[in-house]
């Protein structure tokens, strides 16, 4: 084990899904499962383990195929070898893993042929390609947190009353590990979640960002995709509890609110200027009537929807936003948080489009104007609530503030649409 974990030190900060920046991982095995294997050549195993780096630990989920050294591996799977020189390789990319993947999700179907999906960040994705039907999309969690993820608890929930916006929920996966805490005791989770998959259909980014680009006129896709996201709150209000904005809730949002200011006044500094602005933006929001609470994507976006022919706009992964600890994201919260959020992606369509074009700048953000107005306008009509005033003023700042964090550590070519946003916004 000390020769796998070594291995796994090396290969783990450089994956996406690894978010812990305090430097090389101090590892400890918290689970390690041995699943039936139909390969004779190869030994399977799920390991759960913490990074104890940070300064509180970080639970990873890492499945391990291990073979021979003379067996093939791709770069992609290729983690190290142990001791005794057998090849260790992340599972995702082996058939080994994905057919005991396969087996437990779907015991009943032939094993399917399986890839993993590109692009991935806080998790891995495989796509299996069954003998018979429409593919299944299986979401293996990286990042791990005790109970049900929330992923699999909306979606199943919207799935199960018949919602036509979730895709049809196929199974899930769930584990056991040791608790990462100085308290011994034992935690459950989610580790993995299959669901329809709707090859070939474009994500409403790469539709918006299309549109944006040849100038062409997305009101009735934004108006469609309001009244698509209103009817998912409206069944998200009815499925879970929709408890009143008490103090203790509203303290709970408005301190969320305030750290993740002090997080970017200490990593970005164009945002200085702008502190005294937004903190009296956040006193005017707390002073207004707020509405009920209740459960909400959490992390909604352009990137987050698909446009399926025949079928209307799907929203996907109810996970919430990553950055965020994972109580806030189980917790009801004001319905108005998405619509901040997708306001904010269109924005980003402009703003991606100027940072690549800076000529392109006054007709993207009357593109974007447009876009806004229409999808306001569709929530109104589907649910009779206007979206607007000092609340929605305060979340938008509070995702723009949050947007600052995330291009100032990965993306600092685009830091400047959230400055320029946050700039707007204040001005209000």
């Amino acid at each position: 084990m000390n020769s796998t974990l070594a291995a796994l030190t090396a290969w783990m900060p450089r994956q996406r899904w690894y978010t812990s920046t305090d430097g090389i991982p101090r590892l400890r095995v918290l689970s390690d499962e041995l699943l039936p294997s139909d390969d004779p050549g190869a030994e399977v195993r799920v390991l759960v383990v913490a990074d104890d780096a940070p300064g509180a630990p970080i639970v990873y989920q890492v499945p391990l195929v291990v073979r021979t050294a003379t067996d093939a591996a791709t770069s992609a799977s290729f983690i190290g070898l142990t001791d005794a020189g057998r090849r260790l390789l992340d599972g995702p990319h082996d058939p080994a893993y994905t057919g005991a993947l396969w087996r437990t999700i779907a015991p009943d179907q032939d094993v399917a042929r399986a890839e993993v999906l590109s692009g991935e960040q806080s998790n891995t994705s495989i796509i299996f390609h069954p003998g018979h039907g429409t593919p299944i999309i299986c979401k293996v969690f990286r990042r791990l947190h005790a109970g049900l993820n929330p992923d699999i608890e909306l979606q199943t929930a919207l799935a199960g009353a018949g919602s036509p916006h979730v895709p049809r929920v196929i199974g899930r996966v769930d584990g056991e590990w040791s608790s990462p805490g100085p308290i011994s005791a034992r935690e459950s989770g989610s580790l993995a979640f299959a669901q329809e998959f709707f090859p070939d259909v474009a994500d409403a980014w790469r539709v918006a960002l299309t549109a944006a680009a040849d100038h062409a006129d997305f009101s009735a896709d934004a108006h469609s995709l309001g009244r698509a996201t209103a009817e998912v709150h409206r069944d998200l209000a009815r499925l879970f509890p929709a408890p009143a904005a008490d103090a203790d809730a509203q303290a709970a949002i408005t301190g969320a609110w305030r750290r993740r200011l002090a997080i970017a006044l200490s990593e970005v500094p164009q945002l200085a200027p702008h502190r005294t602005a937004i903190e009296s933006t956040y006193v005017s929001a707390a002073s207004t009537r707020w509405p009920a609470l209740q459960r909400v994507h959490g992390d909604y976006h352009l990137g987050q929807v698909l446009q399926v022919p025949g079928r209307g706009w799907v929203l996907l992964d109810f996970e919430g936003e990553p950055m965020r600890p994972i109580d806030e994201r189980r917790a009801p919260d004001l319905a108005l948080r998405d619509i901040a959020g997708m306001l904010r992606s269109f924005d980003y369509v402009a703003g991606s489009l100027a940072v690549a074009s800076p000529d392109a700048r006054e007709s993207a953000d009357a593109w974007a104007d447009a876009a806004r107005e229409s999808f306001l306008r569709g929530y109104r009509d589907a649910s009779g609530v206007t979206a607007s005033g000092a609340l929605l003023n305060a979340l938008e700042l509070d995702k723009a503030v949050y947007e600052a964090i995330y291009e100032a550590r990965h993306r600092p070519a685009w830091l400047a649409i959230p400055l320029a946003a946050i700039t707007r916004l204040v001005a209000r």
